[in-house]
């Protein structure tokens, strides 16, 4: 593609590395772009929903004016695919933090499993983590976290389209879940433990789908930095 291509507006679909923030990966897309295709320095870029750095998987990039597209994109629904770990919680309800508290888990079988699913189908209420990029007060939440601050944190509205499971060997439960924007899937593995009378949090996160957008059609960084030496 040319300089203009990407002025006029492309959308990258960018399959995003383990402990890369989505920050770090479009800034290494820009200064590609840049020093490889010769893009002016302050062309638009910018992606359309944040993965977590522990989350793999499909970032929508846009470039150019298609930057006006972002929060069309932002709104779609989104699939994504993981594992919770039942018996024990943390913080930052992942792998962020270091487990806090452990539970029981010998009640729990593949029917509980299946039949506290139904709990989280259709519109749920949910708390988003404290480990969040949320503003409270004008303060970011994880900021609050990280200062050893208790918050107060609303609930609000999101919507679970789909919730399968996948696989289930305990501790860990693999799921696939298709959401509505701005439902945290950390505050989903608290929830489905607390609601088993446990504990859980997420060990592992990929999103495979925005909307009619595949991982499966998704480059990954380096990957497209280096095609555009060819």
């Amino acid at each position: 593609m040319t300089v203009e291509d990407y002025l006029d507006g492309q959308i990258l679909l960018i399959d995003k590395p383990l402990e890369w923030s989505s920050f770090q990966a479009v800034n290494k897309l820009k200064y590609a772009l840049i020093n490889k295709k010769g893009l002016p320095k302050k062309f638009k870029i910018g992606h359309a929903g944040t993965l977590d750095p522990l989350a793999t998987g499909l970032l929508l990039v846009c470039t150019g004016k298609f930057t006006k597209r972002i929060s069309e994109l932002q709104g779609q629904a989104k699939e994504y695919t993981g594992t919770f770990f039942i018996g024990a919680t943390t913080p930052s309800y992942d792998l962020e933090t270091e487990v806090d508290a452990t539970f029981p888990t010998d009640h729990i079988d593949t029917a509980l499993i299946h039949e506290t699913v139904k709990q989280f189908l259709g519109e749920i209420d949910q708390k988003p983590p404290i480990f969040s990029a949320i503003k409270k007060d004008g303060v970011r939440l994880y900021e609050h976290a990280r200062a050893g601050e208790t918050v107060e944190i609303a609930s609000r509205k999101t919507t679970i389209h789909e919730f399968e499971i996948t696989r289930i060997t305990l501790p860990e439960i693999d799921f696939r879940v298709v959401c509505s924007k701005g439902t945290y899937i950390r505050s989903l593995a608290f929830d489905f433990g607390r609601a088993m009378q446990s504990g859980s949090h997420l060990t592992a996160l990929r999103r495979t789908k925005i909307g009619e957008y595949n991982v499966i059609d998704a480059t990954d960084v380096v990957l497209f930095e280096e095609s555009l030496d060819s």
